[in-house]
């Protein structure tokens, strides 16, 4: 069931890529992207009041780190919504899963000391295929 989600998860972050990439159209890329965190911000706060969230009980200030997040969720929109309309869709979705891979590749080498050169192939082999099927996307047109 777990992996039901995930494959659901995966299919509406490209719908939501694809739908700030249209409301940035109309707004503009930051417009567009403001307006998603405001959406997002008022959801989430509906959500949280309505399951008691906001109670102060067990909170407690994060590290200053995963403060981060948000900064960086506000670049990814803001570049998404400058690359997708550009870049076919399913271009857009493998170059993702290639950066993500990359980066768990990165991140696992800096927290256990070592990197799944496996792993590193088939990244580079995803993204040689995207590569090549760009090209020869380019040379039909």
């Amino acid at each position: 069931m777990v992996y039901l989600f995930a494959v659901l998860a995966g299919a509406m972050v490209i719908l939501n890529m694809s739908m700030n990439a249209r409301l940035a159209g109309e707004l503009g890329v930051f417009r567009g992207t403001f307006v998603n965190y405001l959406v997002g911000l008022s959801l989430i706060s509906a959500v949280a009041l309505f399951t008691g969230a906001f109670l102060p009980v067990g909170w407690a200030f994060p590290a200053p780190q995963f403060l981060l997040g948000g900064a960086l969720g506000v670049i990814i929109v803001s570049a998404s919504n400058v690359v997708i309309p550009k870049i076919p869709v399913v271009y857009i979705t493998a170059l993702f899963f290639v950066g993500q891979i990359f980066a768990g590749l990165i991140l696992d080498f800096i927290r256990f000391g070592r990197g799944d050169w496996a792993k590193l192939a088939g990244a580079a082999l995803v993204l040689s295929g995207v590569l090549v099927n760009a090209l020869q996307d380019g040379k039909k047109t």
